[in-house]
């Protein structure tokens, strides 16, 4: 198993691709602390793991949420080896027409609170020493620019903020990289209206989205000993529907 015997934090779990990275890495065997900011769905979302994926309640966007997530783990395992930072949200907004507390709020959780996850993550990665990993979400709408600009802009910080990482953090043996996924299969996309969509999956040589899966067993790879040589990078899994 890829994973085992790995701690990790996996953001946005409850749903969608973080549900499916919170599954493959179980099976990898990695205990997996498996964070929501919504308790019930979180709960639920591991209910079925067998006590190998933990529910912890955490708002992305708050510093004192995040600084606890951590306390709680250092003071239960000791150690954190992978962090995926898979919380993300959007909204469907014209550029002329985003109110200021959309911007904010998708900005906010997609690059503020990668930042807020990563800083506490790495800092309780150097404590320990651990030679860990860290794996940020971007979008291949941070490099086509197609969708709302809050989300395409939250989204490219993203990337630069990887870049920043891994120099960085390359010293103390943290990798860090970024897995760009396109049009998936996810609750996010129910949102999208119909035009949208068959214009999205038109635009994808294989012809059709992404399943969560897909995105999660990259994921695996990533935060595996595979990859030990692999930091800054962005990982597109696309359906080729953009070249990155």
């Amino acid at each position: 198993m890829k994973l085992n015997n790995k701690i990790a934090f996996v953001t946005g779990a409850a749903q969608g691709m973080g549900a499916a990275i919170v599954r493959e890495f179980v099976q990898q065997g990695a205990t997996v602390y498996a964070a929501d900011i919504n308790e019930q769905a979180i709960v639920a979302s591991v209910a079925e793991l067998n006590g190998k994926a933990r529910a912890l309640v955490c708002n992305v966007m708050d510093e004192a949420s995040v600084q606890a997530a951590m306390q709680r783990i250092t003071e239960e395992v000791g150690r954190l080896d992978i962090l995926v930072n898979n919380a993300g949200t959007g909204s469907v907004d014209s550029f002329l027409d985003t109110p200021v507390e959309h911007w904010d709020r998708v900005v906010g959780v997609n690059l503020k609170g990668s930042f807020l996850c990563a800083r506490e993550a790495a800092r309780l990665m150097v404590a320990k020493e651990t030679a860990g990993t860290i794996i940020n979400f971007s979008s291949t709408g941070a490099v086509t620019g197609e969708g709302p600009s809050h989300y395409v802009a939250s989204k490219a910080g993203v990337m630069g903020l990887t870049r920043s990482l891994a120099r960085e953090l390359a010293p103390y043996r943290i990798r860090v990289n970024t897995i760009v996924p396109g049009p998936t299969d996810t609750p996010m996309m129910a949102g999208i209206p119909d035009e949208w969509m068959q214009s999205m999956i038109a635009a994808i040589p294989l012809g059709r989205l992404g399943q969560p899966v897909e995105i999660a067993r990259a994921a695996a790879f990533l935060a595996s000993d595979e990859a030990s040589f692999i930091t800054g990078q962005n990982i597109t899994i696309n359906g080729g529907s953009a070249f990155i």
